[in-house]
């Protein structure tokens, strides 16, 4: 069944920003509701002025991670990370009004020459290195932070197989459950939870970086938790929404690996960054099946042909997963997204 939209009122949303904000409560507030990608959290644009405005967000309080996220932001800019600035957070009513960063995020610059691009993903790893950086506990003790173990691995699996492969591409309980019980799945979620852990962003996609007068500031921050570096690396550079070419990837892993704290040399990080890809690619196609057939979003399903080609590709370079790049060459070319009962 398709997840509830939540209505909200627009007027009684501009009355609480006059409150939170007295300095403009005589002055005319124009408020503007953005598309944010596939979140379930609503946002709004608060023009104050011809040049003021600020970010209105409008979260569901049921959920643990739209909860943290102010937190988080708080986090980040203490260790040094660009996020944007958090002005008023009221709980009661899950209202967050936050720094306007504009609308340019990295994926705006797909186009250009890599030398522009280069500049632009060189600077979001500096940022993305200063968290890899930071100590996990530090987090963990504010908060009780989840740790992205065994069990989130093996949930990320099942999430891909069941919600895309099964509502997208019509494939059988049955054969997903087998799938799913593969000897080499289980082993990878092991081999992943047993790596040391770094603080990770979870979703560091080309959408989730905004560019602010040229500088990277990281957006829907609220998953982090101890992972693996890899798993940032592999949401960045194998990121569905965008084309970067083997040998672009391969410098920004270069750049990556030479300024982070890793004690992994480039090939073993590369082996690991491979399986990480695996793990976010079936992370990434089972939220566009979500957020496309769940949550009315059916754009969403279009971003589903070019990750499995991805993760084909990426599959096919570990001799163990020829099972896996076996099921993925038996799909049809085009998704037959369909309301399954869950």
């Amino acid at each position: 069944m398709r997840s509830q939209v939540v209505a909200v009122d627009v007027e009684l949303l501009i009355n609480y920003t006059r409150e939170r904000f007295p300095h403009y409560r005589d002055s005319t507030l124009e408020i503007r509701a953005l598309e944010k990608g596939g979140s379930d959290r609503k946002y709004y644009r608060v023009r104050l002025g011809a040049d003021s405005s600020l970010i209105l967000a409008k979260y569901q309080k049921e959920k643990t991670e739209n909860v943290r996220f102010v937190g988080v932001a708080n986090f980040l800019k203490g260790i040094g990370v660009n996020a944007p600035l958090i002005y008023f957070h009221d709980d009661q009513e899950g209202l967050i009004w936050m720094q306007d960063l504009g609308n340019e995020d990295l994926w705006h610059h797909r186009m250009k020459a890599w030398p522009v691009r280069r500049i632009l993903y060189q600077l979001t790893l500096d940022q993305v290195i200063k968290l890899h950086r930071t100590d996990p506990a530090v987090a963990r003790n504010r908060d009780g932070l989840p740790e992205f173990d065994f069990a989130l691995y093996r949930w990320e699996q099942e999430y891909g197989l069941q919600n895309c492969f099964r509502r997208c591409f019509q494939v059988s309980a049955d054969r997903i459950q087998t799938l799913w019980a593969r000897r080499e799945l289980i082993e990878l979620a092991e081999e992943l939870s047993g790596h040391p852990r770094v603080l990770v962003h979870r979703d560091l996609q080309s959408q989730n970086i905004i560019i602010t007068e040229d500088e990277p500031f990281l957006i829907d921050f609220q998953g982090m938790r101890p992972g693996l570096a890899a798993y940032d690396l592999a949401s960045l550079l194998y990121d569905p929404y965008v084309d970067l070419a083997d040998a672009e990837r391969e410098a920004l892993l270069a750049y990556y690996i030479e300024r982070s704290d890793s004690a992994l040399d480039r090939g073993q990080f590369h082996d690991i960054l491979l399986r990480c890809a695996i793990q976010r690619l079936l992370q990434a196609v089972g939220a566009y099946s979500v957020i496309g057939i769940l949550r009315g979003k059916p754009e969403f399903l279009r971003h589903i042909s070019p990750a499995v080609k991805r993760l084909r590709q990426i599959v096919a370079m570990i001799p163990s997963f020829e099972f896996f790049t076996d099921f993925l060459n038996e799909l049809p070319d085009t998704t037959r997204p369909v309301f399954l009962e869950t």
